[in-house]
């Protein structure tokens, strides 16, 4: 069953101007510590950073708080799976909403696409629940 949906786009010109403008102070509020170091080792990072922008915007969307009552940037990573396909690892505010949604009996999956052209980076993502088998 699904949980909650979420999408968005994000113009990687403004993300680029926040981080000229903020530099780390910005990019250390809303990015994990996985995601910095994976942007910093691309050639074009600020698009690596604009796609992670936009996954937790519709994240937080699916989870269906927006960045309010307790759910903030850094308690959703993006993270790729060995295969390269990406998802998303929650914690905090993040993970405790997840699991207020989940019904019980139920284990909460998140699907996620990013891509980008530019100059806009767009993410959707849906987070689903799957009934845990029963001894």
């Amino acid at each position: 069953m699904i949980i909650g949906i979420g999408s968005d786009i994000t113009d990687v010109r403004r993300i680029a101007k926040v981080i000229e403008r903020h530099g780390d102070r910005f990019i250390d509020r809303v990015f994990t510590a996985a995601e910095r170091e994976r942007a910093e080792r691309r050639r074009n990072r600020v698009e690596t950073y604009a796609k992670r922008f936009a996954a937790k915007e519709a994240c937080a969307k699916a989870l269906g708080t927006g960045l309010r009552a307790g759910v903030w940037w850094r308690d959703m990573g993006v993270v790729n799976l060995a295969s390269g396909r990406p998802t998303m690892v929650l914690t905090g505010g993040a993970k405790r909403r997840l699991d207020a949604v989940t019904p019980a009996g139920h284990e909460a999956r998140i699907e996620l696409t990013i891509s980008d052209e530019g100059p806009m980076a767009h993410a959707f993502v849906v987070i689903w629940a799957l009934a845990v088998p029963t001894s």
